[in-house]
C-alpha cells in the first residue's frame, strides 16, 4: 500500500479513515473517469460550503444533490458496486459523469433554449 493511500479492508470494499469504514470507489472505473468525477466532487463540496456561508438554501440543496450524484457515480453510495454487473457499474459511472458534465461548474446555470 502506498503511503498516501488510506488503509483498505481485506476485501477491498472499504477504506478506513480514523477508525471509520467508508465505501471505496469502484476499482473498475477507468482512472481518467474517476479523476474527473473526483474533480466534480471536490468542486461541488466547495459549492456546498459557499452556499452555506452565503445562507443560500436553494444553492446548498442543488450542490448537495450534485455531491450525491458524484458519490453514486464513484460507487461510494447507492447499490454497492460489488453487487452490480460490470455493465451496470459502467452505466452508473457513465450516467453520473454525463449528468455532472452537463450541469457545468457549480454556481453556473445551465443554458436553456430561448422561447420562440
Amino acid at each position: 500500500m502506498e503511503a498516501d493511500q488510506p488503509e483498505r479492508t481485506p476485501d477491498g470494499r472499504y477504506i478506513v479513515v480514523k477508525g471509520r469504514r467508508w465505501r471505496a470507489t469502484d476499482p473498475e472505473i477507468p482512472e481518467d473517469v474517476a479523476a474527473a468525477l473526483r474533480r466534480h466532487l471536490m468542486a461541488v463540496r466547495r459549492a456546498v460550503a459557499a452556499s452555506h456561508r452565503n445562507q443560500d438554501p436553494a444553492a446548498e440543496k442543488l450542490a448537495r444533490s450534485r455531491v450525491h450524484t458524484a458519490k453514486v457515480a464513484l460507487g461510494e453510495r447507492g447499490t454497492p458496486w460489488w453487487e452490480q454487473s460490470l455493465a451496470e457499474r459502467r452505466r452508473r459511472w457513465e450516467a453520473g459523469a454525463a449528468e455532472l458534465d452537463a450541469a457545468g461548474e457549480p454556481g453556473q446555470r445551465t443554458a436553456r433554449p430561448a422561447d420562440g
